[in-house]
């Protein structure tokens, strides 16, 4: 197929980050999607894409600019669709090629990707916990180009996994009421899914439309990293959703692959950060760096130091990606045959491969200033923001726990633990 390009569009109408305007939602698109039909045309739309998503990232993180042109191509592309199962119309690829799509598009612009983390682990949970009639009706949507977003975290409660937003039955339908934070994806969908807890105190997720009566999203996200992923707050009001749009949360009670397939998407962002950083660093010392004075070599690249880092900072690289892809074939094992043996060695082998895609993106962003010298913290070139990502988006979930319940799982024959963060 030939990728949609993104159109060009005015940026000075574009909703900018940190501001507590309300941002009215986007129109669904007139075109139905794209469907991709292998994990080879996965691959080869996500290189086509990361090639145009490229050009404006340092723009649209230096100036603050959401991708909105460049989150309808992507979605038109298909690439939203490629974890339906192939019984429900999508190509069902392997995780191990999901991980390597969000890699090569992180690579090119890490806070696209990062929009598309949350629409791709609800897609999996509903497989996992939807009846035939959920999983009929909302991977339609998916497959049609509805882009879901994010209403998950809340900045107020006790801890991550607590949650303040409560649905009730009224009829034939549930009513939500709550706020919520780091809503990454929420501003530029279509179909918000709120967790939210019930009478019962049983986690759910309630399929919102975006432009619901009482759904307020706001582009309030201040931080210095990830800048352009819309990561805001979700202001739920009242909102009246029918009733068989509510999705019990059931996949952390048994052995499912829900929170390995949560985390390889986010080891998947890191990595395609580190090798940004890395591929942004040699372009940097070959074009623009002077060699240093004791040296005695007549470019940058042929200082014996530059050249030994950057051969550590790729054997690193490549090292993570073979553990992603390794959590990846776990993952596709544990969807197969989800017993607990299965399970834990799949959270364990993601567990694995996100420490390593946590350590080289830090590293690599880091290493990027050291080996290309000052005039590479000039504003123009914007290339701390490899760090701002690597730095903000590695804080998702703490790594140093990674540490202890693999630790724990050899040492001990204790199984990590089930959530969207293990």
């Amino acid at each position: 197929m030939g990728v949609i390009e993104p159109q060009s569009i005015d940026y000075t109408q574009h909703p900018r980050v940190n501001s507590s305007d309300p941002v009215p939602p986007r129109g669904r698109p007139t075109q139905a999607a794209h469907v991709i039909a292998s994990d080879e045309e996965a691959l080869a739309v996500a290189h086509q894409l990361a090639a145009q998503f490229a050009v404006g990232a340092a723009l649209r993180d230096r100036e603050g600019l959401l991708p909105i042109a460049e989150i309808d191509a992507y979605s038109q592309s298909g690439l939203w669709g490629i974890n339906v199962p192939k019984a429900y119309g999508g190509a069902g690829v392997s995780y191990r090629t999901l991980a390597r799509v969000i890699a090569i598009l992180a690579a090119a612009d890490p806070s696209i990707a990062q929009i598309t983390q949350n629409h791709l682990a609800i897609t999996g949970h509903i497989d996992l916990d939807g009846t035939d009639e959920q999983k009929k009706e909302f991977f339609a949507w998916v497959l049609s180009g509805l882009r879901f977003g994010n209403a998950f975290s809340e900045l107020n409660s006790k801890t991550v996994a607590a949650f303040e937003t409560r649905v009730v039955r009224d009829g034939d339908d549930v009513v939500v009421n709550g706020e919520k934070f780091y809503t990454t994806g929420a501003l530029l969908s279509h179909i918000i899914p709120i967790v939210a807890v019930d009478e019962n105190d049983q986690g759910v997720l309630v399929f919102a439309d975006r432009d619901a009566p009482g759904i307020t999203v706001t582009n309030n996200w201040s931080s210095f990293g990830q800048r352009t992923t819309a990561s805001g707050s979700v202001k739920i009001e009242n909102v009246r959703v029918p009733k068989h749009r509510l999705l019990p949360i059931a996949a952390f009670d048994r052995p499912t692959i829900a929170g390995p397939v949560s985390q390889i998407i986010q080891a998947a962002i890191d990595a395609g950060i580190a090798r940004g950083a890395i591929d942004a660093t040699i372009a940097f010392v070959k074009t623009h760096s002077r060699p240093w004075v004791d040296s005695g070599k007549e470019t940058a690249g042929e200082d014996p130091f530059t050249i030994a880092a950057i051969g550590d900072l790729k054997i690193r690289l490549h090292a993570a990606e073979a553990l992603l892809a390794i959590a990846g074939d776990a993952i596709d094992a544990g969807y197969e045959n989800p017993t607990e043996e299965v399970i834990a060695d799949a959270t364990v082998k993601t567990a694995e491969a996100k420490v390593l895609t946590t350590e080289i993106a830090i590293l690599a962003t880091n290493k990027l200033f050291e080996l290309s010298g000052t005039r590479s913290t000039l504003a123009k070139y914007d290339l701390d923001r490899h760090w701002r990502n690597a730095r903000a988006h590695t804080l998702h979930d703490p790594v140093r726990w990674k540490f202890f319940h693999v630790g724990n799982f050899y040492l001990n024959g204790l199984n990590p633990p089930r959530h969207p963060w293990s």
